[in-house]
């Protein structure tokens, strides 16, 4: 009881020390009794009104107000254990994906070796993988590559919208394109892939990717396109585009253009002599980056609509659109 007491008395005095055996503030129940404090004062001072308190098993976080998200990562790991990982949402916004386009939720999501048994408990899901990634430190936190965090994250989510948003973030940040993130899908468990699998089958073309919500955003107009991804010929036949959208009754193209994404920078010049022959033939066009369906909806809307106005009040160009369902795209 002495030795207790002594004991007691100098982490009392001396807290630094304690903070100097934690990870910022969490440590393990074992390290501080490693330490010479008893089992039956960790758990007094974990006890509600104590100093500390206990997020998870065996960890201990060295105050008693509301936990910062970065303890409570480190109170993950720290009961993970060696050679853990975070991975899943989590790990996505370590990675700098946009918090709006994440699901909410302070659940952590770790990867462990597979021949570590450590259960689910609390706000930690535990997965056994063979297919143990090299992780990317994250500041001091180990986390799954972008690839493989995004493919955990959506994994455990089951109506599309949450999946697409995911994805389509994780894209649109230009380190994720569509066949990387299918690979790991198809290289991992099946299990939740059927979604994100269907989207990114989809998408391969990365340009189908923002069309998916560009054809959702057009029920917003009050005159929709009447073809998508036609052939606009002029009146010799000879090959001036193929919009995204086009609007026949007034000749209007509306074009996804796909430099926001990162993937296709070389088609820019391309994209400037499409425009040209566009307005060479009087064809009016308004070009959308993707991020901007995504981000401004109502501009992009009123935006078409405006454009929709313009074209109708001048004479309909003398052009002429081939379905591509019908013909070859040139």
């Amino acid at each position: 009881m002495l030795i207790d007491m002594v004991n007691r008395g100098r982490w009392a005095q001396h807290p630094e020390l304690l903070l100097a055996r934690s990870r910022n503030g969490v440590i393990r129940v074992a390290d501080l009794e490693s330490e010479d404090m008893s089992s039956s004062t960790i758990y007094a001072r974990c006890l509600p009104g104590g100093p500390w308190q206990r997020p998870l098993p065996g960890i201990v976080l060295l105050h008693n107000t509301e936990p910062k998200p970065e303890e409570l990562v480190n109170a993950a790991l720290l009961y993970s254990g060696a050679e853990s990982m975070l991975t899943g949402v989590a790990a996505c916004r370590l990675h700098g994906l946009r918090p709006a386009a994440l699901p909410k939720g302070d659940d952590l999501h770790m990867l462990i070796p597979h021949e570590r048994k450590v259960r689910s408990t609390g706000f930690v899901t535990m997965e056994r993988t063979t297919r143990f990634p090299e992780p990317r430190m994250m500041g001091d936190v180990p986390a799954a590559p972008l690839v493989r965090a995004t493919t955990d994250a959506v994994r455990r989510l089951r109506a599309s919208g949450p999946v697409e948003e995911v994805l389509i973030e994780a894209i649109q940040s230009g380190r994720c394109a569509p066949q990387a993130l299918l690979q790991e899908l198809n290289r991992g468990t099946q299990r939740g892939t059927a979604i994100p699998r269907r989207l990114l089958s989809n998408w391969i073309d990365i340009r189908s990717m923002a069309e998916s919500r560009a054809r959702t955003l057009s029920l917003r107009l009050p005159s929709p396109p009447s073809h998508w991804n036609c052939k606009v010929l002029d009146q010799r036949g000879k090959y001036l585009g193929r919009p995204d959208a086009w609007w026949d009754d007034i000749g209007l193209a509306w074009e996804i253009d796909s430099f926001d994404f990162h993937f296709r920078r070389a088609d820019y010049s391309r994209t400037l002599k499409r425009n040209t022959r566009y307005t060479a033939s009087g064809i009016l066009v308004v070009q959308t980056l993707p991020s901007r369906i995504r981000d401004d909806p109502t501009g992009v809307v009123n935006e078409l609509i405006t454009a929709h106005e313009a074209a109708s009040a001048r004479p309909r160009p003398p052009v002429r659109v081939v379905d591509i369902d019908t013909a070859d795209a040139a």
